[in-house]
């Protein structure tokens, strides 16, 4: 096939229109969103709820134009008079609206579409997750700045207030299951704690060893069926071996802090765990722990290529704050309760065009879009959408990412090394 043809068939296949991403939206999810968080409509309005919905998933589709464009250019309102409504009207209707059905509406079909997802795209028989943290600068008013604070430096505050946020991903495709976000001043592993629960049984979670506790991470592996976990060690680590389980790779045994066990009196005095530790070349050696522990099921080789699957997670944010938010400056919204009407929003509309874009790899198995590796970023931008932008994009599909390939571009060069043999002595 020309390569013509293949720009032409994805051309084909990119929604042109949010009619596209609407499909995968039951409107009665729209209706139960707005029950669930109280909002009655008593009259008909011009711009009904259930619009001013679509309207907060417009805004991060359509973040070029102004919040009154978006009504106009998505055709929200109802007939009237007038070709559209007036911009008071429309900061009326969010307000009214508010940012619970927003959430209702990510919650229900994020749990839908990303744990199907995850669990078309296993590793090993285990859905793969990723758990980190993010910011967002938002507009800066006082309102803002007292509900979500500044960043602080050395070098000074923030120009900006900053909402904090970590994420619980589907590695394979990007598609969020679930986001804790609020006050900057807050630390990511107190709103991680929010998320541990939402981890699917047959898993595994990769996180950054900053998530490393035992009263998270045995929590998580314990309070369901199969529910893994995988991150790096801290050079201050300390460990006992308790046997080899081949070259470089070691069953091994960590002491619960006793601060952790006073906190939580259920917790163990000791933890068992496993030490892989491998080297890539040109890069220091690494060791990685998880709860992995049957080296026949899980080999050490392979839970090393494993681990850098983490990076996907950073670059699904920067999907969202350089493609979808187009790198803006902010949000656009100047009060809190309208931030999170909006960040609700962007998360939806992300998830909706990371449905899209998984769609291919499975219609398209014959052709030869699904086996081209494409940069991640898109410098270009059409129609002046970030999100269409994205959508148009030449992109690593979901197969690329789960399939036994190079880590290729997304990761530091070549596959890693064989696990070198990890010291004999403890740790």
């Amino acid at each position: 096939m020309a390569l013509r043809d293949d720009l032409q068939t994805v051309e084909e296949r990119v929604p042109e229109s949010i009619e596209d991403l609407r499909r995968n939206v039951d409107p009665e999810w729209v209706l139960r969103a707005l029950e669930a968080g109280g909002v009655a409509t008593l009259r008909k309005r011009r711009l009904p709820a259930e619009q001013v919905v679509w309207l907060a998933i417009g805004m991060a589709l359509y973040r070029n134009r102004s919040i009154h464009e978006v009504v106009g250019k998505l055709d929200l309102a109802l007939p009237g008079p007038t070709p559209t409504v007036v911009s008071s009207s429309v900061f009326e209707a969010r307000t009214r609206v508010g940012a619970e059905p927003l959430k209702w509406l990510f919650c229900t079909t994020a749990e839908k579409w990303a744990s199907e997802s995850a669990g078309a795209h296993c590793w090993r028989g285990l859905s793969v997750w990723g758990v980190d943290g993010t910011t967002l600068r938002v507009a800066d008013t006082q309102e803002n700045a007292d509900a979500f604070g500044y960043a602080k430096s050395a070098r000074g505050e923030s120009a900006y207030p900053l909402v904090r946020a970590v994420a619980l991903m589907a590695l394979r495709s990007h598609l969020l299951l679930d986001v804790a976000f609020g006050d900057s001043r807050v630390g990511e592993v107190t709103y991680a704690k929010k998320l541990w629960v939402k981890v699917p049984d047959h898993s595994l979670t990769i996180v950054d060893r900053g998530f490393f506790s035992a009263s998270a991470l045995l929590a998580l592996a314990r309070s369901g069926e199969e529910r893994h976990w995988l991150t790096r060690a801290k050079k201050n680590f300390r460990w006992t071996v308790l046997r080899s389980l081949g070259p470089g790779d070691d069953l091994v045994e960590m002491k619960v802090s006793p601060q952790a066990r006073k906190a939580d009196p259920s917790l163990p005095e000791r933890w068992v765990m496993r030490a892989i530790r491998y080297q890539r070349k040109g890069f220091r050696p690494q060791v990685l722990l998880t709860s992995l522990l049957d080296p026949l099921l899980f080999p050490a080789k392979d839970i090393a290529r494993l681990y850098h699957e983490r990076w996907e997670i950073e670059l699904g944010y920067d999907e969202m704050k350089t493609e979808m938010l187009d790198r803006e400056e902010s949000l656009r919204s100047k009060a809190p309760t309208a931030v999170e009407q909006e960040i609700w929003g962007l998360f939806i509309a992300y998830n909706l065009v990371r449905l899209e874009m998984e769609r291919p790899p499975r219609s398209w198995a014959s052709s030869p879009l699904a086996s081209v590796s494409a940069p991640h970023s898109c410098s270009s931008r059409t129609n002046g959408s970030g999100a269409h932008s994205l959508l148009r994009a030449p992109y690593r599909s979901t197969s690329q990412i789960s399939g036994a390939r190079s880590l290729g571009s997304c990761y530091p060069s070549g596959e890693p090394n064989e696990p070198t043999p990890a010291r004999s002595k403890s740790r």
